[in-house]
């Protein structure tokens, strides 16, 4: 049986709250945590919970569903609903899944639902699979074990990957590298540093603490941090 995920409803028309939480309702996977009117009170929501998936109109007053996904540092997976498609194409650009037209037919929404979940079982089965890196170090290629690195660090076009084990200068920027770490367990904390979440042995306001090592936390993670670690908790 599938996880059970948390949703939330971002629109400014009552009746299109009645319709989604009526279809959420009949599935069993979803849970609906929030309803929100305005982009104001979706963003207050987000800074202090983590959810999975957001039904999010894009004509609303004061800010936008677009605007809402751009000033966002980071966002749950979100499908669109509204009356209007000229923004289908643009709306991609910000991690959207599905886009659902207004009046929206329950067979559609289902449909944008098995959307979402077949994107969660392909990240899943990613992240399963990942269990080593290739990196290039002194001109030769080795493997390094994901669960025995503690954090990167930039290094000019290099990253300094710190393991359990040693410490390797690595030819690739930590961009580079930070795609081909799975996202569940990895996060970039500061433009120069990458961590393991499961390594972090403490946290300060603006640290985090690893085998005695402290390493800084920039101020547009922070709160992404905070999350991500609250549900490692769960």
């Amino acid at each position: 049986m599938r996880e059970t995920k948390k949703c939330i409803i971002v629109d400014d028309e009552p009746a299109a709250h009645y319709v989604l939480a009526n279809y959420i309702k009949q599935n069993p996977q979803l849970e609906l945590v929030f309803q929100g009117y305005n982009g104001i009170e979706a963003m207050n929501f987000l800074r202090e919970n983590t959810v999975d998936l957001m039904f999010l109109d894009i004509n609303m007053p004061e800010i936008s569903g677009m605007e809402l996904l751009k000033i966002l540092p980071t966002h749950p997976k979100t499908i669109l609903t509204t009356a209007y498609s000229e923004f289908a194409l643009e709306s991609y650009d910000y991690g959207v899944i599905d886009y659902l037209l207004k009046p929206i037919y329950f067979p559609r929404f289902l449909k944008a639902i098995d959307r979402f979940f077949a994107t969660e079982n392909a990240k899943k089965t990613e992240e399963a699979i990942i269990n080593s890196v290739s990196v290039k170090v002194d001109g030769y290629f080795i493997e390094i074990e994901l669960d025995q690195l503690l954090y990167a660090q930039s290094f000019g076009n290099y990253v300094k990957l710190h393991t359990t084990k040693r410490t390797y200068l690595a030819s690739i920027t930590t961009t580079e590298f930070e795609k081909c770490l799975p996202e569940k367990n990895f996060m970039r904390i500061h433009k120069s540093y990458i961590v393991a979440l499961d390594k972090i042995d403490a946290t300060e306001k603006d640290f985090v603490v690893i085998k005695n090592e402290r390493i800084p936390i920039g101020i547009t993670y922070k709160r992404e941090l905070t999350d991500r670690l609250k549900k490692l908790e769960l």
